[in-house]
């Protein structure tokens, strides 16, 4: 029988990538996901998907979908959020309170409630950020939050055993997380990180899927964060 992965956030991005490669590879996977219009697209790209409609900020939502979703072999949480970013003197406050509410918490109470739906020996997947250890001006509200998501990850290991944990920090990944920049502006954007990655190129979705794919088959694999950011924190 075919292992279960949840996604929660699997309708666009990283998380549909992570779906996308899952399925092809055999998993019986279901993607939670706030917007009706994006989860009918995921399952038109990914057909034999169960995309369930979960608002993973909403306890009662959040609480229906897992019900639907039944027994769970492994969480993904790809939820995210762009609220965070700005130079540390003017952001507003309410904006970065919205991120942790966004990303933070929905990450958190997720893994939470999912517990009794999780298989022991199977595994939960934070996605956090490059922000949280980059050290790059203008991103102390996004970077707290990833960094809070990661701080979560050595904790949990040791806490849930033997479920592992582990979570992926990925760079400047080619998704609509973007897609607020006028496209000329997104271009240049990418060009510049592309030309500051050690790799010599951006990052997509996919290469992220790669690691969450690792870090669910890997049974050796717990407490790790694992950096996909194209070498962009090496200078």
């Amino acid at each position: 029988m075919s292992q279960h992965v949840l996604i929660a956030g699997g309708s666009s991005g990283i998380g549909l990538a992570t779906a996308q490669q899952l399925f092809e590879q055999g998993y019986a996977v279901t993607i939670f996901g706030r917007d009706a219009e994006r989860l009918a697209a995921a399952k038109a790209i990914v057909d034999g998907v169960v995309a369930l409609q979960v608002d993973a900020a909403d306890a009662a939502s959040l609480s229906r979908g897992l019900e639907a979703a039944g027994s769970i072999d492994h969480l993904v949480l790809a939820l995210g959020s762009r609220k965070g970013a700005g130079p540390f003197a003017t952001i507003a406050i309410d904006e970065v309170r919205q991120g942790f509410e966004e990303k933070v918490l929905p990450q958190f109470h997720t893994a939470q409630l999912a517990l009794p739906h999780l298989r022991p020996g199977g595994s939960l997947t934070f996605v956090s950020a490059v922000s949280a250890h980059a050290g790059a001006p203008g991103t102390a509200g996004i970077g707290a939050q990833n960094a809070a998501v990661a701080a979560l990850v050595p904790i949990l290991a040791a806490e849930l055993k033997p479920l592992r944990v582990n979570g992926v920090s990925p760079g400047v990944i080619d998704t609509p997380w973007w897609d607020f920049l006028p496209s000329e502006q997104r271009r240049a954007a990418f060009a510049q990180f592309a030309a500051a990655n050690a790799v010599g190129r951006m990052g997509m979705p996919g290469d992220v899927a790669q690691v969450i794919g690792l870090l669910i088959s890997n049974g050796f694999i717990t407490g790790q964060m694992i950096a996909c950011d194209g070498g962009m924190t090496l200078g």
